[in-house]
């Protein structure tokens, strides 16, 4: 296609579910967003693994590409987006490539941005382009955004979030119907909304790597996702949900970034949210960030967190900025505050949280187990909130099920007393560890 006066012109890596998304809204709102940015916005190069695949759209009048890197560089396109996907190969040097030739990037990559998010923001900054990532994070919710245009002047505290939508999904189900994780994560595989290796997802690998974009925003740090503390939701049973609906809580995986005295604390894990809270009513696949800071106070920004539709709204977004910046115009930086800027991430230790520590041991039935536990929590000078005893099966079953409710302490301290328990050889199965989060 040839270049169009006073349009912007967009090349477009990756025409998978969010790619196609992203040329049908480009083409059935075209009008509406050549009303809203000024100009026209025109697709007018693609690059694919395969070419003959049917998308759906109309992609006659796009010139192709085999080598998205040649994409990256034409002279054809204003705009570069990239929806390849990985955080090295042809994503990266796709990227690092359209950057270089001074073409302004959207990209929806969380996994590249998190591992070179700030070398690529050094470069577009200094060739003065835009690298926009909206869809990175949270998919359609514009936290990206909010965070860095929108706060200026708060000191942010703390960033907690649901940021995966298939470990909400499995969670949500298994306290509504019962049934097990291995279940639930069949029916959501067979649905769509897990990956045939689920790993990545229910390990808490891609809430890390959202988790380490929001700190970097939050607190002006270099993005660190290698120091991100996580755990996943596949040791979650049907015995922790319905313990966590007696205490009044739900179960969540969380992922939450806050600062402390020490340095930056970074986790992902399973979390229990009291029930009355709002994050406690996100459902399903829906995805949702609070913010906390001095001057808002608390932000929750909720929505769809995944799906064609939800990402490419955010990529569309994203690109309807850059074709509403005026030429010349100095851009802000990438991620809140200029690339050489971001000081250098200093890890803090996991520190004790508000509302303490969820414990649930399977014990053998025998005189004197009572007495080991305080004893045993005593000595790290952990209080107990509550302590509940659960008969397991029959009234003369040799196991019992023990769930104790701490008052703020620190991980340590709760991993100290639970290997004593264990050396005791109290115990039938593996202690299972829950963190509980405050959260309105």
């Amino acid at each position: 296609m040839a270049r169009v006066a006073n349009a912007l012109h967009v090349g477009i890596a990756g025409l998978g579910t969010v790619g196609a998304s992203v040329v049908r809204v480009l083409a059935t709102k075209a009008a509406e967003l050549t009303r809203q940015c000024g100009q026209p916005i025109m697709v007018t190069a693609v690059s694919a693994r395969d070419r003959s695949r049917d998308r759906g759209v109309d992609l006659g009048s796009a010139k192709w590409f085999e080598d998205p890197i040649e994409l990256a560089k034409s002279a054809d396109i204003d705009v570069f987006v990239e929806l390849i996907g990985g955080d090295e190969g042809a994503a990266r040097a796709a990227v690092t490539a359209a950057l270089e030739s001074g073409k302004h990037v959207v990209t929806a990559n969380k996994a590249l941005l998190a591992k070179h998010g700030v070398a690529l923001a050094e470069i577009a900054e200094e060739k003065g382009v835009l690298l926009n990532y909206e869809a990175a994070v949270a998919g359609g919710i514009p936290v990206i955004k909010t965070m860095r245009e929108s706060m200026a002047g708060n000191t942010v505290s703390r960033v907690f979030g649901i940021l995966n939508g298939t470990c909400n999904y499995i969670l949500t189900r298994m306290e509504a119907e019962g049934i097990s994780f291995e279940e639930c994560l069949k029916d959501a595989q067979r649905l769509g909304y897990a990956e045939a290796d689920p790993t990545f997802d229910i390990e808490g690998n891609d809430t890390a790597h959202k988790l380490a974009i929001l700190t970097s925003l939050a607190f002006g740090s270099r993005i660190a996702a290698d120091e991100v503390y996580m755990e996943g939701i596949s040791n979650i049973t049907q015995a922790d949900i319905r313990a966590a609906a007696d205490l009044g809580y739900r179960i969540k995986l969380l992922g939450v970034a806050q600062q402390t005295d020490s340095g930056i604390e970074q986790r992902v894990h399973p979390t229990m949210v009291p029930t009355a809270s709002v994050i406690a009513q996100v459902h399903g696949v829906t995805n949702a960030v609070a913010i906390e800071t001095d001057i808002l106070g608390e932000l929750l920004l909720s929505g769809p967190g995944a799906g064609g539709n939800a990402t490419a709204s955010a990529v569309v977004g994203d690109i309807a900025d850059i074709a509403k910046s005026q030429p010349g115009f100095q851009h802000g930086p990438v991620f809140g505050r200029p690339a050489k800027k971001l000081t250098p991430y200093k890890k803090a230790e996991i520190r004790s949280h508000a509302g303490g520590y969820f414990i649930r041991l399977t014990v053998h039935d025998r005189l004197g187990v009572f007495a080991t536990l305080a004893k045993r929590m005593a000595e790290n000078e952990i209080s107990l909130e509550s302590i509940v005893q659960q008969a397991h099966g029959e009234p003369n079953a040799k196991q019992k099920t023990v769930i104790l409710v701490t008052h703020e302490t620190t991980e340590s301290l709760v991993r100290k007393a639970v290997d004593a328990v264990t050396n005791d050889g109290l115990l039938v199965d593996k202690a299972q560890v829950i963190r509980i989060e405050r959260a309105e």
